[in-house]
């Protein structure tokens, strides 16, 4: 498996991966650092269950929303040339991060500014995906997002950073590494070919969001994704939190909880679009939406934080499997508008990841007990497999052939 691995990756142009891979990173740890943040933040402004989650989970809107209008810009306008206007973008936010949000309305605004961040999602997927053949582009597209990676940096060191500095500073330290990113970013990455820019630039951006709008699959993957990604971002941003007032965990502690529940969800993506790749997508999304469900009623019990934890590991290892399983039947379904695709798909995990923490925090506020949150997680990944289960039995989907078995 290593040396098929190998091989996939000496097909296509590496330089671009690597520059895509690096742009996720990088955006990722910026999108959620109000999250690793949201112990020092909530504590200086004394926010309720639902403010805090709101105030982790605006950045997941924010990003969302600016999701649909990166995903086709990208395609008009050129992946890269987008990428460094997002890293740019990123750049402004933290500088308002690092001089402004002084009260709880300032700090909801700045954090809606940092959704930019959460579109290089859009970006760094189609430049890994054009930079690789059909039968590899599960893996690439796998290893580009392993950019969500990037919460398990910002889960670890933003605590540790505050606690030296006080969490504004932190927002100043990250422009060092955007900043740096976007001059890797330059040189790495592969300008479009002149033929594939002209015949994008001739296609009117609007046209490129309806082509994508059109196709019907498109909007249950979205719900699906709505389901992994969404779940995924949402507890990674929530978690600090969940560790922090269930269990009483100084915010350090509960940082590195959380770190250690996203890695296994990053590492789970490419391999999820490997095994995807070579197997099919959707008996393996039923088989994760089932196994996801179970764990989410069965951490409903609370019993010790060791028990907890491996729950919560669990979680976030099957939600990391299948976004990389859901990208791969994406990019084999929509090669012709992939920046549209995942701009639209995209925005449904980013809209899913700010629904979890909000209503997590709800719940939280109206039952007194954070079980309340996982047993409705649970629910809709029941729901979640249900559908695949239909769209497994019905003729009107017929999966593209490079996903063989889907």
């Amino acid at each position: 498996m290593l040396r098929e691995g190998w091989q996939a990756l000496r097909s296509g142009h590496w330089p671009s991966l690597l520059g895509a891979w690096l742009h996720f990173e990088v955006s990722f740890v910026v999108w959620l650092l109000i999250g690793a943040l949201s112990i020092p933040i909530s504590e200086e402004f004394g926010l309720s269950g639902f403010e805090k989650g709101v105030l982790v989970g605006i950045p997941l809107l924010g990003g969302a929303l600016l999701r649909i209008v990166v995903g086709p810009l990208g395609d008009w306008a050129g992946a890269k040339t987008v990428g460094l206007g997002i890293l740019g973008l990123e750049a402004v936010a933290l500088f308002l991060g690092w001089q402004w949000g002084t009260s709880f309305g300032e700090i909801l605004c700045v954090g809606l500014i940092l959704g930019i961040a959460g579109t290089s999602f859009a970006i760094a997927l189609p430049l890994a995906s054009q930079a690789y053949p059909p039968a590899h582009q599960g893996l690439a597209m796998g290893i580009a997002a392993v950019g969500n990676s990037g919460v398990l940096l910002a889960s670890l060191f933003a605590p540790r950073l505050a606690a030296m500095y006080g969490w504004h500073q932190v927002f100043a330290l990250m422009l060092v590494p955007v900043l740096g990113t976007a001059a890797l970013f330059f040189w790495l990455v592969k300008p479009a070919s002149p033929q594939n820019q002209h015949k994008k630039q001739t296609q009117a951006y609007f046209s490129l969001l309806s082509q994508g709008l059109e196709q019907k699959s498109i909007f249950w993957l979205c719900g699906l994704y709505g389901v992994t990604f969404g779940g995924f971002v949402g507890l990674s941003s929530y978690l600090p939190i969940y560790f922090h007032d269930q269990f009483h965990l100084d915010m350090i502690t509960a940082g590195s909880l959380t770190a250690l529940s996203a890695m296994a969800g990053s590492i789970a993506r490419p391999l999820g679009g490997f095994l995807a790749d070579r197997f099919g997508g959707l008996i393996l999304l039923l088989g994760l939406f089932v196994i996801v469900m179970i764990l989410c009623l069965a951490s409903v019990q609370f019993l010790t934080i060791s028990w907890t934890l491996a729950m919560v590991f669990g979680i976030m290892l099957c939600l990391g499997f299948g976004n990389g399983v859901i990208f791969q039947v994406v990019s084999c379904r929509f090669q012709g508008i992939m920046g549209t695709a995942s701009g639209l798909v995209g925005a449904a995990g980013g809209l899913g990841g700010f629904l979890l923490p909000t209503g997590f925090g709800w719940l939280k506020d109206f039952t007194g007990e954070f079980s309340a949150g996982f047993f409705a997680f649970g629910v809709v990944s029941g729901l979640a497999a249900l559908s695949v289960m239909i769209v497994q039995r019905s003729t009107r989907f017929v999966p593209p052939k490079a996903a063989s078995g889907t």
